[in-house]
This record gives structure tokens, sequence and C-alpha cells, in this order.
């Protein structure tokens, strides 16, 4: 499967139609009636996925939802569509984060071509999560003195500066090292700085 849609829309006949295309396209699809319908049943992130949601839903509009999602810490992105050619709207939710937005009635083609966008979209954020947990596992493994010495030299200290900050000796410092590099699954310092800044030990370094 290439991935699953969230559908919102209080439309039935357009829910059901659809679902219907992308079931075609190979989808698999989830439909809520409202807003609140997908908040009661938060999606999970588990598979490659994306929502596509009507602007004007009456409740929590379509903009309020995504504005909503974003705050619990949802990264699913959004494919808005609309019935009414809305361009402050449309250009207020490119901004948010929207991947695309759609003026019902919708081809066929432009639908699963928004789809496809969104859903590899997701795949690339859930793909940098996975990266991003592994990374933090293994800088978990460091003892509290590599962590240390991990800390310092992603700062650019030498090794000699930090044995004179940790008070011990450089061969000592060395050891560190070099088991901080292993234990990170690193060759480089650069390689060191860059995860250091991915898991937000470290400012970014232009």
């Amino acid at each position: 499967m290439p991935g699953l849609v969230h559908v919102v829309d209080d439309d039935a006949a357009f829910r059901a139609a659809i679902e219907r295309r992308l079931k075609q396209a190979g989808y698999e699809v989830a439909t809520y009636a409202s807003a609140e319908r997908l908040l009661d049943r938060l999606p999970s992130e588990d598979v490659p996925s994306c929502v596509l949601l009507d602007v004007r839903i009456p409740g929590l509009s379509g903009p309020e939802l995504h504005h909503r999602l974003r705050e619990l810490g949802s990264t699913l992105p959004i494919v808005f569509l609309t019935g009414h050619t809305d361009i402050p709207i449309a250009v207020k939710a490119i901004k948010a984060g929207a991947v695309d937005f759609l003026l019902k009635p919708v081809s066929s083609d432009d639908l699963v071509q928004a789809v496809e966008r969104a859903v590899a979209r997701h795949e690339v954020v859930r793909g940098q999560k996975v990266r991003l947990q592994e990374m933090l596992t293994l800088v978990a493994t460091l003892t509290p003195r590599e962590r240390q010495v991990f800390d310092l030299v992603v700062r650019g200290r030498s090794n000699k500066r930090i044995a004179h900050e940790l008070g011990t000796s450089e061969r000592t410092i060395k050891a560190h090292r070099s088991r901080v590099m292993e234990k990170t699954q690193v060759r480089s310092v650069a390689e060191l700085v860059s995860l250091a800044e991915r898991i937000g030990v470290l400012d970014a370094v232009s």
C-alpha cells in the first residue's frame, strides 16, 4: 500500500467519492465528518500518511484543525480542499506548511498527485524521526565522563584543553574520545558535530 489518507469533509457523498478514487489508486482511507471526529481518534503516524482536509467544515474549520494538529505535535502533511476560491486562506495555509490547496471539483489526477506528494513528504519526516531516535539512543550509551568529552569535542575543544578542564591526562581524553566516536558510530569530528546539532546538543554551526 502506498499509504493512508485521512479524509475530513462534512459532505458524505464527497467523502465516499474521494474514498473510492483513492482506494482505486491503492491507498488506505479513513474518513471523518468533522475535524472533531479526527481529533477524537488522533491518527497514528506509524505508516506514511496525510490528511485531505476541507477548508469550510462546520465546527472546527480546516485551518483551525491544521493549527491544532501542529500544537499536538502531529507531522501529518495537509492537503486542503475547497469549493471556493479562498486565495488569502490558501496563501496562509501554504505558509503554515500545507502541501497543496485543491479547488473542488478536483480531478482524479490532481488529487492523486497531491496525495502522493504529501505521503512522500511524511515518509521523509518519519525517516528523519527514526534516525533522530537512533542517534539519541547511541548518545545515551555514553558514560557520564564520555558525555562530558562529547560535549567539549563538538564545541571545538582540543584534547589538551579538555584534559585541563576535566582534570585528567591528555592520553585519557584521547581514549574517551575514541570510545565516543565508536559508540556514536561516526568516523570524524565533523560527523560528531553534525550529530550533536541534529539532536539539539549544539546550536547549528554556520
